[in-house]
């Protein structure tokens, strides 16, 4: 309440902390006697192993122990799951390939763990490794999305043949197919979203621990679910009852997704450290990451849309080849299959279909990255909807104004499952176009023309799901009897501020000060029960199970207080954290009636002692954050080089409890949809099957002179999904970013006649087509 409640801007509790480098990370956490890991990595993309010679690695100086896919079977370890189940196209139950923590017998792609090399420094491990002799036998390979469908592509799987991994569908294919047969107009496109991969800021590490006395591991992990984490590689890997191992996770250097998977060297440091009887310990160069973290994106999609002879969205159709890589990620289908809901976008288009192919390529997995295939899809509507108005002379503004959702229609019933319950779309764009200057666009690209140059400016509605319905999170108020509290939360974070959000939680349903107020998360030992973060949940699913918690925490502080001060629990109100007797000035504050709760006699009859509450809340309904983006470029043609001169996101995240960290989300989510349109991409050899972004050298990523300053504006419709009406924000930028840049640069290279151009926008790339437009 006051300054630290809903609504306020309060700086980030995190900060000082970590700023003064007080943070635990999985490097800050030492244990005496550690071992050290080095994973050896295929260096071939498809290949039979015929034979691994271990003798001088297993001779070299401090040299403990070598793994390889032998040991793997011969201890019995199982293979990562996938845990989100599809059918192929004839209905059977897709195959999911045996994804075991080294290779066993065959290589799939570059960069798969062949052994494993634990010995007493970093040093001797990575050099001892260099001393194992495979032998391989290639095997031909794929590695485009296209191409492993293609006629004659090698197989990367024999259960597979086809390289089809699942067929997804999701709509009405007849009422589609008959909406296009009366159409006045029918526009089409074709595009790749680019493979790319997060880098999070500290890149992965684990610790294994293994106590003999109880049989125990400690993982020591910067995962995002530790809780899931704890159950896969108990369930289907170790093998053993969830209580045998403890999964913990403090400060973690981001993840957006990515650290999500249950990655292969989770599960080795446990098993080695139970191998040599000490701590073990491995963590990912740069270069590592990206061959071994969990990638993403990488469609291919063919979009269709039907207009009648007015402009008006009749049907939809969109068609997508999802690379799966070698193997599924745990989460492998989600990106392609789970969000296809947000092609119908903000628009009233009465019939939409989708179908969808999930392909096996000689490549590391693919699983999900902020927004999780809430970018794909809103990319598509945007993308077909900015063709059609090309090829029908129409204001792309105005086309998207003609068939905009109204707001007297909601709750809104989609054509793919989604009910929107809420929503200003028109004015969120009316608002954008206005503070972007829309309509002084052409006196700026006359002026960048004058100077040689090419503007372009780029317009995307976007929206998504968020916090899903029935997905449910658990939350513990825990009050001492000094009134402070301690918060154990189901969702974890991993730079998203969680610590001040739910500070501010407390403080609006307890008035308990954040300083008095302390936040666990991600510890198995220590939170009971959890879901995790994912999909811009934290905010709207924890904190209505955090609301919950506190209303039982005040029900109970009601009948204490009411037991002090003699009077009836119904005659107790409370405020700011004040239990009072209505219409008197007798009162306790919450840290008097938390100090009450422990003693027995100031309790009523019957009570148990303490003042605390543990609830799950599951969510009727799911939340849909939306907004609106405006992007401008500018081209040099001489040089292909892009550059963004402003961003302006309209955007409704329903209530925003801090607009600190709403800004910082959203701006942290069009960075890296702007990175993958202009400089990301993941690129493996088509002729050797080599990643050839094995490093930042080659893999650009987005500098801070690349990020223009952000005009963020808020149009609060509060969600009726929760009681807070929040509606979530950690993906919402990404989500309009990546259709918004790219449509700013194809928007100004449309002047130079080019109407087809595939993402990133490199300045080789762009350059290329434009000596190939001028040819």
């Amino acid at each position: 309440m006051g300054e630290f409640g809903i609504g306020q801007p309060v700086p980030r509790l995190e900060d000082p902390r970590l700023l003064r480098g007080e943070g635990e990370f999985v490097d800050d956490v030492r244990f005496p006697n550690e071992a050290q890991a080095h994973v050896l990595r295929s260096p071939r993309p498809h290949a039979d192993i015929r034979g691994i010679d271990m003798s001088a690695a297993l001779a070299y100086p401090g040299v403990l122990t070598v793994l390889t896919g032998a040991d793997v079977e011969a201890d019995g370890l199982g293979a990562i799951p996938n845990i989100v189940p599809r059918n192929r196209r004839d209905g059977s139950p897709m195959f999911v390939p045996p994804h075991t923590v080294l290779a066993v017998g065959r290589v799939r792609y570059v960069g798969e763990g062949v052994a494993l090399v634990v010995a007493e420094s970093a040093e001797a491990a990575a050099e001892a490794a260099d001393l194992i002799v495979v032998e391989y036998e290639d095997l031909p390979f794929v590695t485009g999305t296209a191409a492993a469908v293609a006629p004659g592509a090698p197989a990367i799987w024999e259960e597979a043949p086809d390289n089809n991994a699942f067929f997804f569908e999701l709509g009405d294919k007849g009422a589609v197919d008959a909406a296009f047969a009366s159409a006045a107009r029918v526009v089409e496109t074709t595009f790749v979203i680019s493979r790319i991969t997060a880098n999070p800021m500290e890149p992965r590490a684990a610790v294994g621990r293994f106590d003999r006395r109880d049989g125990r591991w400690t993982l020591y992990a910067n995962v995002q679910h530790p809780h899931t984490v704890r159950g896969i590689i108990c369930s289907g890997i170790l093998k053993v009852p969830e209580h045998r191992l403890r999964v913990v996770a403090a400060d973690v250097g981001g993840s957006f997704g990515m650290k999500g998977m249950v990655h292969p060297e989770n599960v080795q440091v446990l098993w080695a450290a139970r191998k040599v009887g000490r701590p073990v310990r491995w963590m990912a160069t740069r270069g590592e990451g990206l061959l071994g973290d969990a990638q993403a994106r990488d469609n291919v999609s063919t979009a269709r849309l039907a207009l009648d002879a007015d402009g008006r969205f009749l049907a939809l159709h969109v068609s997508t080849l999802v690379n799966l890589g070698a193997y599924l990620s745990i989460y492998g289908p989600h990106c392609g299959t789970n969000n296809v809901g947000g092609l119908v976008g903000v628009y009233a288009t009465p019939h939409v279909y989708t179908d969808v192919v999930g392909v096996y390529t000689n490549t590391m997995n693919t699983g999900p990255y902020r927004g999780a295939g809430r970018p794909e899809a809103g990319f598509a509507i945007e993308r077909v909807i900015d063709v059609a108005a090309r090829e029908l002379g129409l204001d792309r503004a105005e086309l998207r104004r003609r068939n905009t959702i109204p707001p007297d229609a909601f709750p809104y019933r989609t054509p793919l499952t989604f009910r929107y319950d809420s929503g200003e779309f028109e004015k969120n764009m009316a608002r954008v176009l206005e503070i972007s200057d829309r309509a002084g666009f052409a006196e700026r690209r006359a002026a960048s023309r004058g100077r040689g140059l090419l503007r372009g400016f780029g317009l995307a509605n976007c929206i998504e799901m968020a916090g899903p319905a029935g997905v449910d999170e658990t939350m513990e108020i825990r009050l001492h009897p000094d009134g402070t509290a301690t918060v154990l939360v189901g969702t974890d974070a991993q730079g998203q501020g969680h610590e001040t959000m739910y500070s501010q939680y407390v403080n609006e349903f307890l008035g308990l000060p954040p300083g008095d107020v302390r936040v666990v998360a991600a510890d198995t030992d220590v939170v009971a029960r959890a879901r995790g973060t994912f999909g811009s949940r934290s905010s709207c699913v924890g904190g209505a199970a955090l609301k919950e918690a506190a209303e039982i925490v005040v029900e109970k502080g009601r009948r204490v207080a009411a037991h002090v001060l003699e009077t009836a629990p119904d005659d107790i109100e409370f405020d700011d954290g004040v239990f009072r007797v209505a219409g008197t000035d007798r009162e306790l504050g919450i840290r008097e009636v938390a100090r009450a709760a422990y003693r027995l006699g100031a309790l009523p009859e019957g009570m148990e002692p303490g003042l605390g509450a543990v609830r799950t809340h599951v969510p009727p309904a799911s939340t849909y954050p939306n907004g609106c983006h405006a992007c401008e470029v500018e081209i040099d043609p001489e040089t292909g080089v892009v550059e963004v001169l402003s961003y302006h996101v309209v955007d409704d995240v329903g209530r925003a409890i801090n607009p600190l960290l709403v800004r910082g989300q959203i701006h942290g989510g069009v960075s890296q949809g702007l990175g993958q349109v202009v400089v990301e991409q993941i690129v493996y050899d088509e002729e050797s099957g080599q990643l050839l972004t094995g490093s930042f050298m080659d893999y650009c990523m987005p500098r801070a002179d690349d990020i223009p300053d952000m005009e963020i504006e808020h149009n609060d419709v509060p969600t009726t999904a929760n009681p807070m009406g929040v509606k979530g924000v950690g993906e919402a930028g990404a989500v309009g970013a990546l259709p918004a840049v790219y449509s700013a640069v194809t928007d100004a290279l449309s002047e130079r006649g080019i109407d087809d151009f595939d993402m990133p926008a490199t300045p080789q790339r762009v350059w290329r087509a434009l000596r190939r437009a001028n040819a």
